[in-house]
């Protein structure tokens, strides 16, 4: 995999760096999140690992540009700030997996070969439009349409349709929900697909859950022909 590691501790930025190449991985490296995100917006990376705490622009507002703009890659953030608060903010920015200060490599290579897979899995769009019936996602822009009225949806939510459309007249289950959208790879125990998936029907206006069909024990299939 390629991977960008936006890191303004010289010593956790060579450490790192130096242990993924020895995985077997090609290696950008960044010091601050202005020349990290040029980097983003220029370069094509199969994970992005980012600290939260950087110079010129932070972690999470860099994130937040990323998505804003289209970029989907995985990404990993790196922070000293472990609270459940904290870690909320980073997964609410747009980051996929949040992993606290000091941590095992072994522990850091694993995710990011987690989130490297998830990206991997996912069917290529040969555009940056998907659509679905009278339903439209425009990657780029990160526009919702159905018949021709914009949606408003958060980013987990963008995703969560995002991930449907592109598997879709197919069964999507529970766990490639999990693993695709949310990066667990372990049942929460929680309702936490039913209520993203009944908040992204009521903005929908699937009332009848004719365009997201639940299959019952399993999963769900979004309808195209609606």
């Amino acid at each position: 995999m390629k991977i960008l590691i936006i890191e303004d501790d010289p010593k956790i930025r060579t450490y790192v760096g130096k242990a993924l190449k020895e995985a077997g991985h090609v290696v950008d490296l960044a010091e601050d999140g202005e020349s990290g995100l040029h980097l983003c917006m220029n370069e094509k990376y199969d994970v992005l690992i980012v600290d939260r705490m950087l110079p010129k622009l932070d972690g999470l507002s860099l994130i937040k540009t990323l998505r804003g703009s289209g970029n989907l890659t995985g990404v990993l953030i790196l922070s000293a700030l472990g609270d459940v608060d904290d870690r909320v903010a980073g997964l609410r920015s747009g980051g996929d997996d949040y992993l606290v200060k000091p941590f095992a490599f072994v522990e850091l290579l694993a995710r990011v070969e987690a989130l490297g897979k998830r990206s991997s899995s996912l069917p290529l769009a040969q555009s940056t439009l998907l659509r679905a019936g009278d339903l439209e996602m425009d990657l780029l822009a990160r526009k919702v349409r159905r018949n021709g009225k914009i949606i408003e949806l958060q980013a987990r939510e963008f995703r969560l349709l995002e991930y449907l459309v592109k598997f879709k007249g197919q069964l999507v289950t529970r766990t490639m929900l999990l693993e695709g959208v949310w990066d667990y790879h372990f049942d929460p125990q929680t309702s936490v697909i039913d209520v993203h998936i009944s908040r992204l029907r009521k903005k929908l206006g699937d009332t009848g859950n004719t365009l997201i069909k639940t299959v019952r024990g399993a999963g769900y299939i979004i309808d195209e022909s609606v």
